[in-house]
This record gives C-alpha cells, sequence and structure tokens, in this order.
C-alpha cells in the first residue's frame, strides 16, 4: 500500500490543494491520500484559525474523491509537529509505504519545521509546483541540503520504494491560489460586513432622532396653537 501525507491547516481548502494531491497520486502511483488537517501551525500565528472541525467538513466537501481520505488525526492522537506525527504512523503502519507531500512553498520553509533533517530519513517527499515559490524553493536551505537525494521526476512513480532521504519534484500545477489570501479576504469581508451594520445602526438611530425631534416640534406647535385659541 503506498499512501501520501498530504498535511496542513487549509483554512480555507481551494482548489489548488485538491491539484496538488490529485497530482501527486496520479504522478506517484498513489493507493490512497490521507489529507491530515491539523489543529494549527506551530510556525504561524492561529489566532484566526477556523474551528478543526468547520476545516476538515470543508476539506471533504471539496475532495469527494473515492481515493482522498480526510481526517483530523493529529488531534486524536494529540501530535503538533509533523516529526511525531509521521513517527506514529509507522510505528502503527509497518507494511505501508508513506510519502510526504507539500507544496513548495513549504519546501522554502521546511528548515524551520522541528525535526526536519529527521524527517527527511523518515519518508520520501514530493514536492508540489506552485506559482512563485517554485521558482526560490531549490535554492532554499533545505533545498540546498538536500540536493544529491533529488531523484528526476520521470522516475517519481518509484519514489515510494526509495530508502529516504529521497525527494523529487512534481511539475504541472501553477495556482495562484493562496489560503493567506483568501483568509485575509475573509476578514476583509468580515470588517466589512461589521462596518455596513455599524453604519446601518448609525444610520436608523439617526434617522430615529430626527423622526423623534420632529414630533416634538410637531407637538410644541400644537400647544402653542392651543394656547393662541384659548386667549
Amino acid at each position: 500500500m503506498r499512501i501520501g501525507l498530504f498535511g496542513g491547516t487549509f483554512d480555507p481548502p481551494h482548489q489548488a490543494h485538491l491539484g496538488a494531491a490529485l497530482l501527486a497520486l496520479k504522478r506517484l502511483k498513489l493507493d490512497r491520500v490521507w489529507w491530515l488537517v491539523t489543529p494549527g501551525n506551530p510556525l504561524k500565528n492561529t489566532s484566526g484559525l477556523a474551528p478543526l472541525g468547520e476545516r476538515i467538513a470543508a476539506v471533504r466537501a471539496l475532495t469527494r474523491h473515492p481515493r482522498i481520505d480526510v481526517t483530523g488525526l493529529e488531534a486524536v492522537i494529540k501530535t503538533r509537529y509533523t516529526y511525531c506525527t509521521i513517527s506514529w504512523l509507522l510505528r502503527r503502519c509497518p507494511g505501508v509505504r508513506f510519502v510526504w507531500i507539500m507544496g513548495a512553498d513549504n519546501l522554502r520553509s521546511f528548515h524551520r519545521w522541528q525535526k526536519w533533517q529527521k524527517i527527511v530519513k523518515l519518508v520520501p517527499i514530493a514536492v508540489v509546483d506552485r506559482l512563485g515559490p517554485s521558482l526560490y524553493a531549490s535554492a532554499s536551505p533545505a533545498g540546498n541540503v538536500l540536493a544529491r537525494s533529488r531523484i528526476p521526476e520521470h522516475d517519481a512513480p518509484a519514489l515510494t520504494s526509495r530508502k529516504p532521504p529521497v525527494w523529487t519534484f512534481l511539475h504541472g500545477l501553477k495556482s495562484p491560489l493562496s489560503s493567506t489570501a483568501l483568509r485575509a479576504l475573509r476578514t476583509r469581508r468580515a470588517s466589512s460586513g461589521q462596518n455596513r451594520k455599524s453604519s446601518s445602526k448609525a444610520g436608523r438611530r439617526s434617522r430615529a432622532n430626527k423622526a423623534s425631534k420632529r414630533k416634538m416640534a410637531a407637538k410644541s406647535r400644537g400647544r402653542q396653537g392651543r394656547k393662541k385659541q384659548t386667549r
């Protein structure tokens, strides 16, 4: 059994994520892809992160593929780092040949991951092309260290059979979609919605005040009219 591990926060998941999973599934000749939705990224601010259950549901709605399994495994086994998650899986699935799937943007920052040099000794790695990051990912600190472990893309189907450290670059997916950009858009829309609500409330208060003043003025004129008639 050959299984690709595709991990991340996926907040929100988008078509480029699905494209990366399907590209790896095809090019690496995988039996399945396990889509690991993480509770949070230790390298990023997670204060505005959507709840894990919502993200898992969003990924499942996006994928709907018979060979892609979506899971919140890390929350269940209480692991925070990729090294711990992969180690746990290897201990419990000794007959499975795993491969770690990640975007070129992650290769660029891979040297910041906890025990990244041990991760590359656990499983083969497939780096999926990304628009922009692909241009300099291979020149990153991790890319330089792992340069001699890289195999040609035409050998990608044999990646899971190779002994780590070994990795390859999968080209063909150049999507500009970004979860970071989509989160920023979501935040702007939420902020805009709040501003509209505040503006609407202020408008209603202003109209109510004006109506109240008109009523008071009308009452005052009525009282003055009655006084004149009395005189």
